[in-house]
């Protein structure tokens, strides 16, 4: 796992359940096609992944932590990028 960020258990759950690679992840978070700001201890990044069929992935994070908190990931059907 990377260092700047860490993984709740939910999100490893989900990452294993959904077959979410961690690089796509990193890719996501360091490079986002878009971010939304929502409650003070969430932000939002979406990227779309090629090897996911062109889907957004959504990485929910807290940013308040050290290192940035992951709390859940998926791929949003809804979202089109």
């Amino acid at each position: 796992m990377n260092s700047f960020l860490k993984y709740s258990a939910h999100a490893r759950t989900m990452m294993h359940e959904r077959m979410i690679q961690e690089e796509w992840i990193t890719r996501t978070v360091t490079d986002p096609d878009r971010t939304e700001e929502r409650h003070g201890d969430e932000k939002h990044y979406l990227r779309q992944i090629p090897e996911a069929g062109g889907k957004t992935l959504r990485v929910i994070i807290n940013p308040q932590t050290n290192p940035h908190s992951v709390i859940t990931v998926f791929l949003d059907r809804r979202v089109k990028l």
